[in-house]
């Protein structure tokens, strides 16, 4: 049978929805019968109670109803007895809430239970027995023992009768609690000589539908003459104790008299409550009328007691009263925290307000002793909020970020007013989830590296490092190579970047000559959706080995000419015969150059300029000086291991052409003219046939450029002199001098064995003598002009 829904709901300001339903159906419905249409009456889809992962939440141990998600109702679980569950409370009712998820809402749901008449009213005792004396007057009045029926309303007990009702009628009496006292009442004396037992029957009838009663006998024996009944002081009797008080405590001392003497007036003291647990509590004694304590009290299941009492003498006589027991309450109960549903993981992104746990708080204490205060532990980021009574919910209240705490632990206290005040308290642990809300950053703003030239394509140079402060994929970073050039060329041709480790490897090999440094960017990028990254400049520079050796710009070695420098024998100290220049496209110290006379004719006429390459006298020329004199010069540079070249100098030390001629002609020939002997024979022989058909043309030329030539050297014997032009210039300390010499040559008119002429535009500073020439001079012309001016030096080769 379905029952009656009265719903109610409300919106919170939390954003948690709540309401209220209440049902209504009889006790003893068998198991899966029917409650209601909870998904119906609340206005909610049948999914939404599945995706919400609806559940009932019960603040007591045993359920009665159960809530089937798919068809969204209410189903009996348990057989419900109302006399089991609620005793004589009226009304009696289940509460409990239906807790959803996603987003979090809860509903109450009362389900009140109707009684129906299933308990017969019945008797304590089947059989009571009273002694009654015959003298007993006319409206005596005899308690008897009430019947008790589980049932409530109509159901619950409403008549009693007796039969036979010749010497006694009934009487009842109701009490404030609605509860009635039945009375025997005597309306026709009795004679014991006539009658000296007396049986009646005693039937308590409900009103349910089929009614139902129950009986009890009552057997009566006619004493002799005792004719006063004991009387109490009081009708009602009122006490306190203190809930826990210990066993023994008094509670409160009836008393009742009686006029008779002897045995007629000695009184017993007994305590009449029946179906209850008062005479487990709570004992008389049957002499004083002191009311002790027997058992354990709690406000928290019974807040009250009615004790019914009865003095009784020997005679049979009796009077009756009752005792109201009012326990207090003391603080003794701890408040009761309940987790309704909580989420143990959050993302660090939740809104603010976003409901995280819901509590429910119970004390089952009254007055100040029940009244509930809660907070959290300070400096996290929730809040504690109520939402309806005794019921919670925890909130975020600040911006949640993982890399500042990735966990809480939040301890919920609940202290009640009660002095002293109890409290309890529940710590619940909750998980951050990340977000990827950070970029990776990277150790520095930029990075310089260093690498030799001459490097192992593939060699890695140096590792950048990016840390990222999100957690698991989100912190997973990779490296990237942006797009740039150097040069025009792509910088990936230069260096690579490691996807996972951020090494930078090198793809070629560098030559500082080419380049000394470049610049490119890295861009370090995490796993995150959508990704985030950062980017750092890179500069790498490249450092110069010593792998170039100096090269020799002056003197011009040739391959089969002689080049000499000529030296008068008037020079003086420190005659400056020429300068070796040497450069080396190395850099630093690798290109500090130093010269050195390796081989000399004779050490002691020349030396060389460590720093410069300067050849100079040492000493005065003297005539036993050999006219051929021959210098190796060797360049070094200062690189480690250190590289060097050497050149060969001639000097020829005279003061004229003819004597320099004739001392050159008998040079030996190098080494690779030896070896190829063979061709120069043929050479030579192809030569003479070639002078032979021409020399009638030379000597009519040689004739004719001799006879201009003389008047010009007629009488002339200056020595050769150097001339410095105005392009000279020197680069002391860095070993790289490209000097230009230049010499205006003079002969006298008896230099029989050689012409010369001026030349207009010399590009050289020697004298180029072939050891083969027949003494026939020409004038060599360079190709390219140094100097432009009229005085530029000779360049004289002998043929």
């Amino acid at each position: 049978m379905e029952g009656q829904a009265l719903l109610l709901i409300s919106l919170l300001s939390l954003g948690s929805v709540t309401g209220q339903v209440s049902y209504t159906v009889p006790e003893e419905m068998g198991k899966g019968s029917l409650v209601g249409n909870i998904a119906q009456d609340l206005g909610l889809e049948s999914k939404r109670l599945t995706s919400g992962k609806a559940r009932i939440y019960s603040r007591d141990s045993d359920q009665y109803i159960e809530l089937n998600r798919d068809r969204g109702v209410l189903l009996v679980k348990e057989r419900i007895d109302r006399e089991a569950l609620c005793r004589q409370t009226t009304p009696c009712a289940l509460h409990f809430q239906i807790i959803l998820e996603n987003p979090m809402e809860f509903y109450t749901v009362t389900v009140q239970i109707t009684d129906i008449n299933d308990n017969a009213p019945a008797f304590e005792e089947s059989e009571i027995r009273f002694k009654i004396s015959e003298s007993a007057v006319i409206g005596a009045k005899f308690v008897l023992q009430r019947a008790e029926d589980l049932d409530v309303g109509l159901n619950d007990l409403q008549r009693y009768e007796l039969k036979p009702t010749d010497n006694f009628s009934l009487k009842l009496h109701n009490n404030a609690d609605g509860n009635k006292n039945v009375e025997m009442v005597l309306q026709k004396p009795l004679d014991r000589e006539k009658q000296e037992q007396i049986s009646l029957v005693l039937t308590a009838v409900d009103g349910g539908e089929p009614q139902m009663s129950g009986t009890m006998l009552i057997v009566i024996t006619v004493l002799d003459v005792n004719d006063n009944a004991p009387v109490f002081t009081q009708q009602t009797y009122k006490a306190t104790v203190t809930e826990n008080s210990p066993k023994g405590t008094v509670v409160a001392t009836v008393t009742a008299s009686d006029a008779d003497q002897g045995s007629n007036g000695k009184i017993t003291y007994s305590i009449t409550n029946t179906f209850d647990d008062v005479r487990k509590v709570f004992m008389i004694n049957k002499e004083s009328g002191e009311v002790t304590l027997i058992g354990n009290i709690d406000f928290e299941d019974s807040r009250n007691f009615q004790i019914n009492l009865l003095a009784s003498d020997d005679g049979g006589l009796t009077d009756s009263c009752k005792l109201i027991v009012e326990v207090q309450d003391e603080n003794d109960n701890k408040p009761e925290i309940n987790i309704m549903s909580k989420s143990t993981v959050i993302s660090e992104d939740a809104k603010l307000n976003t409901v995280v746990t819901m509590i429910n708080i119970e004390d089952k204490d009254t007055g100040e002793n029940g009244k509930v205060q809660c907070f959290i532990s300070e400096n996290v980021p929730f809040n504690l909020k109520t939402s309806t009574n005794n019921f919670y919910s925890l909130v975020t209240d600040s911006d949640l970020d993982r890399e500042r705490a990735s966990e809480y632990n939040i301890s919920v206290t609940c202290s009640d007013e009660g002095v002293p005040s109890l409290s309890s308290s529940v710590t619940l642990t909750l998980q951050i989830s990340d977000v990827n809300d950070n970029a990776p950053a990277f150790e520095r703003s930029s990075y310089e590296a260093y690498i030799v030239e001459n490097n192992t394509p593939g060699l890695s140079i140096f590792t950048v490092r990016a840390r990222d402060a999100d957690w698991n994929q989100n912190a997973r970073v990779s490296y990237i190579l942006e797009d740039s050039s150097v040069n025009g060329v792509p910088v990936s041709s230069y260096v690579s970047v490691s996807a996972d480790s951020g090494v930078i490897h090198a793809v070629r090999s560098f030559d500082y000559e080419q380049i000394k440094d470049f610049h490119f960017r890295v861009k370090a990028q995490d796993g995150g959706s959508p990704p985030l990254s950062s980017n750092v400049s890179v500069k790498i520079m490249i450092q110069d080995q010593n792998d170039n050796p100096p090269q020799v710009l002056y003197p011009v070695q040739t391959g089969g000419s002689v080049v000499a420098e000529m030296v008068p024998r008037s020079a003086d100290v420190g005659y400056l015969v020429t300068k070796v220049v040497a450069v080396d496209v190395d850099s630093g110290q690798n290109a500090w150059l130093s010269y050195k006379l390796q081989k000399a004719t004779d050490r002691a006429l020349f030396e060389v300029g460590l720093q410069n390459g300067e050849i100079r006298t040492i000493r005065q020329v003297t005539d036993k000086d050999a006219v051929k004199q021959r210098l190796t010069v060797i360049v070094e540079d200062n690189g480690q291991p250190s590289r060097s070249a050497t050149v060969i100098v001639n000097v020829a030390v005279a003061d004229s052409f003819p004597e320099v001629l004739s001392e050159f002609t008998d040079f030996p020939h190098d080494k690779e003219y030896n070896d190829n002997l063979t061709f120069y024979l043929v050479l030579a022989l192809a030569v003479v046939s070639f002078l032979f058909i021409t020399c009638l043309v030379v000597i009519i030329s040689v004739k004719i450029y001799r006879w201009r030539q003389s008047r010009v050297l007629y009488h002339s014997s200056l020595p050769v002199i150097p001339y410095y032009p105005p392009r000279y210039s020197d680069t002391l300390g860095t070993g790289t001098l490209p000097h230009v010499y230049n010499y205006e040559v003079c002969r006298t008119t008896d230099s029989r064995r050689s012409d010369c002429k001026f030349g207009g535009a010399g590009g050289q500073n020697v004298l180029i003598m072939d050891p083969s020439s027949t003494g026939t001079m020409q004038r060599i012309q360079s190709e390219k002009s140094i100097l432009d001016e009229p005085d530029s030096p000779l360049e004289v080769r002998l043929l």
